[in-house]
């Protein structure tokens, strides 16, 4: 079968020839019906070098994987051959506290994972192929009905990861409040999706792009703002001085976090999911009280059931552009240079 792999760290990946995977048991075999290409797909393919992670290549892309169960390794059970489903995608130890609620994106004995902090696609081969070999059948998720593999398989990253970042601060977000989403690419227009399925607080989208605020009054945000030195006074004059309850920065440079400590309201959180790069000091009297900030990657397995329901009824759709297996790194390019609008996926 051909995959799309990234042969070595700083490097442009190749389409070639492999292997079809088999599986063996406890393992699933699917077969690819859409892999998402992801914005840090690029850092794999620019950025990163021996030691950045606990992994290296090669291996074939694609961590963001929907399709059908082709083959079923022995053991496994509540498949079946034909059956559409998505991928989990970071797959832990599957026996310490936080993998065995579903939690594999925290897990806590790496050293005992399939790959330490990866995946499919990231240090294990990932969806960009024919078929993908899923080393352990409770990353298998059956798609609900009314959603294909097309429209699921963003949701397994570009869903997911906003989705953890936006749970995880419900109780902040009543009917009063208001969250800021700075960056409305890839993840962050989803971002404003799940804001308003989710919450009835008010929408600030926060972007440099025309395009990219356009977009996000498409995805229901109540007021879109261009990036710039007066944001967060803009921020802070539309919600009465008192500044937005919940930040959450999908791009993570210094001046986005920035706007993000500036903008943020007392007792409120500050969460950084793009990885740009960007730093923030943090001391009494650099941000204001009680203000929580943190990281967060990727979310859980029964998060990612949360996230595919949402889908199937409509309430959660990524803007898509699809490409073919063989057009797969002109997508990684347009990604690059800003000119793909929402998520590419790759339809193998």
């Amino acid at each position: 079968m051909r995959a799309l792999r990234l042969p070595r760290w700083k490097t442009e990946p190749e389409l070639v020839e492999v292997d079809e995977p088999t599986p063996g048991p406890g393992q699933v075999v699917v077969r690819i019906g859409a892999a998402g290409a992801c914005h840090s797909d690029l850092h794999l393919m620019h950025d990163f070098e021996a030691g950045a992670v606990p992994w290296n290549p090669p291996f074939t892309l694609g961590h963001e994987n929907a399709g059908w169960v082709h083959s079923l390794g022995d053991g496994v059970t509540g498949l079946e051959v034909g059956q559409a489903v998505a991928v989990y995608g970071p797959w832990g130890c599957g026996s310490c506290a936080r993998c065995r609620v579903g939690a594999d994106n925290y897990c806590e004995d790496l050293a005992a994972a399939p790959v330490p902090g990866g995946g499919g696609g990231l240090g294990m081969d990932g969806g960009m192929a024919g078929y993908e070999l899923v080393p352990a059948a409770r990353h298998v998720v059956p798609l609900p009905e009314g959603l294909d593999p097309v429209q699921a398989a963003p949701l397994t990253d570009a869903g997911l990861t906003p989705y953890h970042a936006i749970r995880r601060s419900w109780p902040k977000l009543p009917p009063s409040s208001t969250a800021v989403v700075i960056g409305v690419g890839g993840l962050g227009h989803v971002g404003v999706q799940i804001l308003k399925a989710t919450t009835a607080a008010r929408v600030i989208a926060v972007d440099n792009r025309d395009e990219a605020l356009l977009l996000a009054e498409e995805c229901g945000a109540d007021l879109t703002l261009r990036s710039d030195g007066s944001t967060a006074e803009e921020i802070r004059k539309a919600t009465g001085g008192k500044g937005a309850d919940v930040v959450l920065d999908f791009v993570g440079v210094d001046a986005t976090l920035k706007i993000g400590v500036a903008a943020a309201r007392t007792v409120g959180d500050l969460t950084i999911v793009g990885i740009g790069g960007g730093s923030l000091s943090v001391g009494f009297f650099s941000v204001p009280y009680e203000v929580s900030v943190q990281t967060t990657y990727w979310g859980s397995r029964p998060e990612l059931i949360e996230v595919l329901d949402l889908g199937a009824r409509g309430l959660v759709r990524p803007k898509t552009t699809t490409f073919g297996l063989d057009d797969a790194v002109r997508a990684y390019r347009m990604m690059q240079d800003g000119t793909l609008e929402g998520r590419a996926v790759v339809v193998p």
